[in-house]
């Protein structure tokens, strides 16, 4: 295996980045790369950081790859995608069709939305099981308010003691 060795700007840069870095991967990344430095084998670095050999070896890989770029920037990792949130798009594409209307139409009895009933109704559309929070954030995300309405007064009529009989 090639003996892999930092330059001592990157060193000291990693060691940095090591010692008090705010992102728990990217203090994983210099460690390993440190210890490659130090000659510890890929397999001996995987188990430090109990990870597979494999990895270490593409960290090493990429760092080696992107020479052009800055010693921060070679070891942050690319964007994380993730999953496309199909229960949101279609939370969303459910809420919108229905949130000009009266609840009372689709069977329930109350006039204005709420989160469960918005759920029960996507869920009777689309036979999809959405949480609470996932509705929230569909509400949230098309900018629609809503809020839960009051049912008490807000506040004391003027003739509250006439009425009590006082």
């Amino acid at each position: 295996m090639a003996l892999f060795k930092l330059t001592s700007r990157a060193y000291t840069l990693l060691r940095e980045v090591a010692r008090s870095g705010p992102k728990a991967r990217q203090v994983r990344r210099a460690q390993a790369l440190l210890w490659l430095h130090e000659n510890y084998s890929a397999q001996t670095v995987a188990d430090r950081l109990g990870m597979s050999r494999q990895t270490v070896q593409r960290w090493k890989k990429q760092y080696q790859e992107r020479s052009q770029d800055s010693v921060l920037e070679r070891i942050q990792e690319g964007q994380h995608t993730g999953r496309w949130p199909e229960q949101l798009r279609l939370a969303r594409k459910e809420i919108a069709r229905v949130w000009r209307r009266d609840p009372r139409r689709y069977g329930f009895r109350a006039r204005n939305w709420t989160v469960p009933m918005l759920r029960c109704l996507i869920h009777r559309h689309t036979n999809t099981s959405i949480s609470r929070s996932t509705v929230r954030r569909a509400l949230r995300s098309l900018r629609y308010r809503y809020k839960r309405p009051r049912l008490t007064l807000a506040r004391r009529s003027p003739t509250w003691r006439q009425e009590k009989g006082g």
